[in-house]
């Protein structure tokens, strides 16, 4: 029976450690799969800004109400993530291209490392991929909680803010691809909302 319980407890962490987004969805639950699809939230149910602000890896302060009227990227993360690491690139690029590009100061890109035990190897994570934007650091995913129903319940997910800091994408799990994501960013500004 101890045996048993034992295996079981090595299976489950096994599991647990192996994906760090592959868990499915729950029906109509209000949770999104991890599947790397966007989820559009219309303009009329996106709700209140939301109230996120913390310490960033390098030890300073940040808040995203700094940032109201651009479109906001927030990528949710952790060094040990194979998914995070391998999707890494491709946020870099796009966060490059946007800021040099038509769009350049109308979109700000912000991580969230959620699982790292020290802040220094989520900065050594950023430094060796190229990563100048800055990203909060919460081990606790406190921060998580003021994304309401659309809280990611692992990484990778990022969630697209609109110019009024309200939750108006959502794409729990990789990003598909870097044109996925400049879609998503282009069709908020596009609209405006």
């Amino acid at each position: 029976m101890r045996r048993t319980t034992l295996l079981s407890s090595v299976v489950l962490a096994a599991l647990l450690l192996a994906g760090c987004g592959g868990i499915g969805g729950t029906g109509d639950l209000n949770y999104i799969s991890g599947d790397g699809k966007v989820v559009e939230v219309h303009a009329a149910d996106r709700g209140a800004p939301v109230d996120v602000s913390g310490t960033t890896v390098q030890g300073k302060s940040l808040n995203l109400d700094s940032m109201r009227g651009k479109v906001v990227v927030v990528n949710v993360w952790w060094s040990g993530c194979v998914p995070c690491r391998a999707e890494m690139p491709m946020l870099v690029d796009t966060e490059h291209s946007l800021a040099k590009g038509r769009d350049k100061g109308k979109v700000a890109f912000v991580g969230i490392d959620i699982r790292d035990a020290a802040a220094q190897t989520a900065a050594a994570f950023e430094r060796d991929r190229g990563v100048d934007y800055p990203s909060l650091y919460d081990p606790a995913s406190k921060t998580l909680l003021a994304f309401g129903k659309y809280a990611p319940y692992a990484p990778p997910a990022t969630l697209v803010l609109d110019q009024q800091g309200r939750v108006a994408d959502v794409i729990n799990g990789p990003i598909p691809s870097q044109t996925t994501l400049t879609d998503v960013v282009d069709g908020l500004l596009g609209s405006g909302s």
